[in-house]
């Protein structure tokens, strides 16, 4: 892949110029990545992310936490709880004590696509290849340290 100058065709006024748009087109180039992977699976990444959140709970979730653990603040969150249900990969029941509470559990159809992806192998697109893992943890801190 050619620099981000190139890719972009233009120059910047400041190396933090030149960092900050490096990472709004890397996060693009990321995110189609995913779904493309995620595709064969019949679900997008927010869906993914949706399913993560709760075989990491481990039990009924509220609708409110899942958009507080999602990493896309993702307004249409309900809407794509909808999308998992009619597929079946997770449940939902209105809390008996507040009805405005909406609770979330993933099936145990879910967990088995969750494992076959795993099995895929999410976690190693080939995009990492060339960064050690030296290299992805200072990458972390510093954008850790940008959202401060």
């Amino acid at each position: 892949m050619a620099s981000i100058d190139k890719e972009l065709n233009t120059k910047f006024t400041s190396e933090q110029q030149r960092l900050m748009m490096n990472m709004v087109y890397t996060a693009t180039w990321f995110q189609n990545k995913t779904q493309k992977f995620l595709e064969p699976f019949g679900i997008s990444g927010p869906q993914f992310n949706i399913l993560r959140i709760l075989r990491g709970a481990g039990e009924w979730v509220t609708m409110n936490t899942i958009k507080t653990r999602m990493v896309d603040k993702s307004p249409h969150t309900t809407r794509l709880v909808s999308k998992l249900l009619d597929k079946e990969l997770v449940d939902r029941h209105r809390s008996e004590t507040d009805r405005r509470v909406v609770n979330v559990i993933i099936t145990e159809k879910g967990m088995k696509l969750l494992a076959r992806i795993d099995e895929a192998g999410i976690n190693e697109i080939n995009f990492m290849d060339n960064i050690t893992s030296d290299e992805a943890l200072y990458a972390s801190e510093v954008l850790d340290k940008l959202r401060g």
